[in-house]
């Protein structure tokens, strides 16, 4: 807000209340004269404007002012003087700015050429997952420039070479192993999750393995040994000091429902940068029906597998441990909730239930439509989302935790058992607030809903319509309590600069296409601190780009700036191997996975962020400067 224009008004009013008083002998009373006719106040009226809006861009607030002529107390749209009208502008959070001046380009469409990446600080290399391959591409980063590249030079940039491939299921030998889904770096020691097959066939059903390398100052990696974990491990980090590696195993079903294996958190203790060759296997088992620990499980937390139990439906998918090394926080994203580990005691503190995001707030606002053929960003009462969050970080302020999520969302949608259906499917009750909506495809219909909560009287009718996502990133405490949500920003600032290119598909230029199916979809998460200032960085999975935000104070984040690679008039289309048009030229889909690296190990001597895009199967990094 203009602060300079609001203490000029307010020392107008005080100068005008001040010629009111004067001094002086009191003269004799005049002779009292005839009524007068009542004069017309002059209102004022303030309008909070949300970002996104054509005249704040980043939101702000409309001060309107008008004579009330009909006496009613309200200022009408046709008492407005327009002339007078003032807009008080939030301001772009100055000094930071994103460059690209780093890339690898694959050449790889559609097929997680490119997910997660790490850094090695000593090589200057960046690790990435190439994810169905099975193998982690080794990049090399030493020749950072630091001249940024923009336009349509950066769509086609790859200045940065890949060197060599760590092919992980060949180096451990091992029957049955599938892609690689994560990776971890703490000083020379690499650690990555490759996923493994049970013995009856299934994919990826079986329990998992973490394959530990070393690391030498040229960038070669040298198998250590490997370490078994569980089922499908999916996510996994390194305690800060470096003396235990967290897995998060998801532990997902199999397509026909049949198997359906525990979640798990797997602890892999670290000594002298040696680590151990067998883990500690933490699960849920406590929190099953008639366990010790039943009556803690909030009925709020969506548990809705067919025949599973707790311990089964709970899915791990991402970690982030406390900057004291005391909590680990597992987002359980298909269950909307998120667990705490206490690592020094190896057991599950807590599981933590987000909650429903109420789209019938004016600041929480959707587009859910595909089929309005506009952009239509609307507060929708009786619906609400499930945060479900993907990525997971935290951070300190004042001493205490903060977690930071990307809201991305996700349904169980398999052959043997799907949630997943339109909003204009729904059995809804006649009461509810959206019944006519949701049979407009232009409105609700088209919205992707679960039909595993909402009937809230267990009358066999809806009467609340659930999402998937929360199309936003969150703050939360340590106690699990929400402190901050980016609202409908996300839909807002993208409509705002791409138009109908908002709510884009990742894997053809297609605008509006997933306002259906929760948005631009934010997964990908890094924060890091940059001058004693704590940035949050989220990628936008389908739209491509991503978010900066300062949340220093988790209770006065700003919103910095969307940077996006990409074309939106390129022609492209991907389907799998099935690929028409030109992807190559249509620069960065898919953000999946996001590392910061400080300005202290970084190779140019500036902060860098460094982004796995998935579809385009690119590797891009960015330098942050302050300026």
């Amino acid at each position: 807000m203009n602060n300079k224009m609001k203490k000029t008004t307010i020392a107008l009013v005080v100068a005008a209340l001040g010629l009111t008083a004067c001094s002086g002998d009191d003269g004799k009373d005049g002779t009292d004269g005839s009524n007068g006719t009542n004069g017309t106040n002059s209102l004022v009226a303030f309008t909070q404007l949300p970002a996104g809006d054509g005249e704040c861009p980043l939101g702000g607030q409309m001060i309107q002012t008008g004579l009330d002529l009909n006496g009613n107390g309200v200022l009408d749209n046709d008492e407005v003087n327009a002339e007078q009208t003032q807009y008080l502008c939030r301001e772009l959070v100055s000094g930071l700015s994103a460059e690209l001046v780093g890339r690898y380009e694959s050449g790889v469409y559609g097929q997680s050429a490119a997910e997660i990446v790490g850094f090695h600080v000593a090589s200057k290399r960046i690790f990435v997952v190439n994810a169905q391959s099975g193998m982690v591409d080794i990049v090399d980063a030493a020749n950072l420039a630091t001249s940024p590249v923009a336009g349509s030079d950066a769509l086609l940039l790859n200045n940065l070479p890949k060197l060599a491939v760590l092919d992980v299921a060949k180096d451990l030998g091992l029957q049955r192993l599938g892609g690689v889904n994560s990776l971890a770096i703490h000083d020379n020691l690499l650690a990555v999750a490759i996923e493994r097959g049970d013995e009856a066939g299934n994919s990826k059903q079986g329990m998992g393995y973490v394959a530990f390398y070393r690391i030498d100052s040229a960038g070669e990696a040298s198998l250590i040994h490997g370490v078994e974990v569980g089922a499908l491990p999916d996510n996994l980090v390194f305690s800060h000091d470096g003396k235990q590696v967290l897995v998060a195993g998801e532990g997902e079903p199999s397509d026909d429902y049949s198997v359906d294996p525990l979640g798990t958190v797997a602890m892999i203790a670290v000594t002298d940068g040696m680590p151990a060759t067998s883990a500690t296997l933490l699960d849920f088992s406590d929190f099953n029906l008639g366990g010790a620990r039943e009556a803690e499980l909030s009925s709020d937390i969506k548990i809705n597998g067919p025949g599973a139990s707790r311990a089964q439906d709970l899915e791990p998918e991402y970690i982030s441990v406390s900057p004291d090394d005391r909590l680990a926080y597992v987002s359980l994203q298909e269950n909307n909730a998120i667990a705490v580990i206490d690592i020094a005691n190896k057991a599950v503190k807590a599981i933590w239930p987000l909650g429903y995001k109420d789209f019938g707030l004016a600041k929480n606002a959707i587009d859910a439509s595909d089929k309005d053929d506009r952009v239509n960003i609307k507060d929708y009462p009786g619906v609400v989302g499930l945060y479900q969050p993907d990525t997971i970080a935290s951070y300190q302020w004042h001493g205490s935790d903060f977690v930071v999520t990307a809201n991305e969302g996700d349904s169980r949608d398999y052959g043997g058992f799907s949630e997943e259906v339109r909003a204009g499917d729904l059995l809804l009750d006649p009461n509810h607030p959206q019944f006519a909506a949701a049979q407009d495809k232009t409105q609700l219909a088209r919205l992707k809903v679960t039909t595993s909560m909402g009937d809230e009287d267990g009358d066999g009718d809806f009467d609340k319509i659930v999402a998937y996502g929360g199309r936003s990133f969150s703050i939360w405490d340590q106690n699990g309590q929400q402190v901050f949500d980016s609202g409908s920003d996300f839909s807002r600032i993208t409509s705002a600069l791409l138009g109908m290119n908002f709510n884009n598909h990742n894997e053809e230029n297609k605008g509006d296409s997933r306002s259906d199916d929760k948005g631009a979809e934010p997964e990908a998460l890094a924060i890091g601190e940059i001058e004693g200032k704590q940035y949050a960085f989220i990628g936008l999975e389908r739209t491509s780009g991503f978010m900066i935000y300062e949340i220093t104070n988790p209770f006065a984040v700003k919103f910095v700036d969307y940077v996006v690679n990409r074309d939106f008039e390129v022609g492209f289309e991907i389907d799998g191997s099935d690929i028409t048009g030109s992807p190559e030229a249509a620069g960065d889909l898919g953000p999946e996975g996001m590392s910061f690296v400080a300005a202290t190990d970084s190779p140019n001597g500036k902060p860098l962020l460094i982004i796995g895009n998935e579809v385009s199967g690119s590797t891009s990094v960015y330098q942050l400067s302050l300026q």
